[in-house]
């Protein structure tokens, strides 16, 4: 059982020792950490924060320790109960608050939860603003207030049909053709909060909604992580209803994919790079994804006229590098879509929205629609190396190896070869080394993989 304490929040197994899991006290403990670091941030009389979680078996036990712990701190919150990230997100600024948390593990199964950390712009809170989360929780600083300064609890139920109403008024959402086209689509909703938005926003434009799995009750029908192996019952629903796609969401609906016609996967990597196609279409300009998303969204992006960059690996970091280069859209390889024009988090209502307009505006089939693109394949495989080596140190022999390579050295090492690509990075926990290739076809994807194995344990070994 694990408990994870990071500069984006904490996270962890319900149940066991307190500091090993995220055990009630632990729970706590970090939102009054974050609870003071609100306070710390500015001086008024009133604060407020926002708080959501996803559907699973604990959500209701963590949002009530971390409401109350607020409340004791002489903070407001404004309980949205069920939701999801992108609508905590959406709703941080709407109500004027000075942070949001969202009660969400993400793609992790159901034994897990966590805290995700909002700064009053409705987006995750940078390393530095973590850190300090981090250092407040170990300390013995915290201030709680007196009995008639308490704060109190407001339920606010509207925030996912307030979300939908924002995303239908996006101007790249185009309605009337979405509702003209009269799409059948199948939506696997993992039995989380997915279930509840992504029929929802469907009905809305018109669409035909088979549900599966939609039921907000946290308990998984299959591996939360919305990958081709977890997905055969989709896959059946899709061909089954003859239905014109799939959809899938992760439990807390920032991650995004999509199943053609005929229940094979679009790919979540090119779930960015089809939203990204008709953004470009509409709006030229920049993009920024990820070291370790696919090279397509930069055909894309430089088929339109566009500059593309990648940054290091974690959401908040593509944001900066988005807003620096000013972009139309960007996000990450793993299904999560950030379209500034909305706000600057992962968001799969925004994802399907832009993707119904794309097929609207294209009038093709999901399947030739993903032909359309560059094929590219990954690997995603890691080397385990003794605890006593020193990984930093493997990894600037690979570098100094390929210094007349296009090298980025942000986030690991990455190698950008004429046809191909490999990323190099470290686990923060372990002493792991995380190997992710690109290349034109699969046994050339892992046949670069197993060869950089092979150069770092050479290096290891030396």
């Amino acid at each position: 059982m694990t408990l994870i304490k990071s500069i984006s929040g904490i996270r962890g197994t319900i149940g066991g020792q307190v500091g090993e899991n995220l055990t009630p006290i632990d729970a706590v403990k970090f939102a009054a950490a974050y609870g003071h670091w609100i306070k710390q941030q500015r001086n008024k009389k009133n604060y407020r924060v926002v708080v959501g979680r996803d559907a699973r078996i604990s959500g209701k036990m963590i949002q009530n320790l971390v409401m109350n712990t607020l409340v004791g701190q002489g903070i407001h919150v404004i309980n949205l109960g069920l939701s999801t990230t992108p609508t905590v997100e959406v709703a941080v600024p709407m109500e004027h608050a000075d942070g949001g948390i969202i009660l969400t593990a993400s793609h992790n199964p159901k034994q897990w939860n966590a805290l995700k950390l909002l700064n009053e712009k409705g987006e995750f809170l940078d390393a530095v603003e973590g850190a300090k989360i981090l250092e407040i929780a170990e300390s013995n600083s915290i201030n709680f207030a007196d009995v008639d300064s308490l704060g109190k609890i407001t339920k606010n139920d509207a925030y996912i049909d307030l979300h939908i109403i924002e995303v239908l008024d996006l101007p790249l959402v185009t309605v009337k053709p979405i509702e003209q086209a009269k799409f059948r689509v199948v939506v696997d909703g993992v039995n989380s909060t997915g279930g509840i938005a992504i029929p929802l926003l469907l009905e809305r434009l018109g669409v035909d909604v088979i549900k599966i799995h939609c039921e907000p009750n946290g308990h998984f029908p299959h591996n939360p992580e919305p990958l081709k192996e977890h997905l055969t019952d989709l896959s059946e629903a899709v061909k089954k209803y003859k239905a014109d796609f799939g959809i899938v969401v992760d439990p807390d609906v920032d991650r995004l994919a999509f199943m053609d016609e005929n229940g094979e996967m679009f790919g979540e990597e090119y779930t960015l790079v089809a939203c990204a196609d008709y953004v470009l279409s509409k709006t030229p300009g920049n993009t920024v994804s990820n070291m370790s998303s696919t090279r397509a969204l930069r055909d894309v992006t430089q088929k339109y006229g566009g500059a593309y960059e990648a940054s290091a690996v974690g959401e908040v970091n593509v944001v900066k590098l988005m807003k620096k280069n000013k972009v139309v859209i960007g996000g990450e390889g793993n299904g999560g879509i950030i379209y500034p024009e909305s706000h600057y988090g992962r968001d799969a209502l925004v994802g399907v929205a832009l993707f119904l307009s794309l097929l609207a505006d294209k009038n093709i089939s999901v399947s030739q629609l993903r032909k359309t693109y560059p094929n590219y394949f990954m690997s995603k495989k890691k080397i385990e190396l003794t605890p006593d080596l020193d990984v930093d140190a493997i990894l600037k022999e690979i570098e100094n190896k390929y210094q007349n390579e296009q090298l980025t050295t942000i986030d690991g090492v990455k190698i950008d070869f004429l046809d191909n690509w490999v990323h190099l990075r470290k686990s923060n926990t372990e002493p792991i080394i995380r190997i992710y290739t690109e290349a034109k076809t699969q046994a050339q994807a892992d046949e670069l993989a197993d060869r950089f194995i092979g150069e770092l344990k050479a290096i290891a070994n030396s």
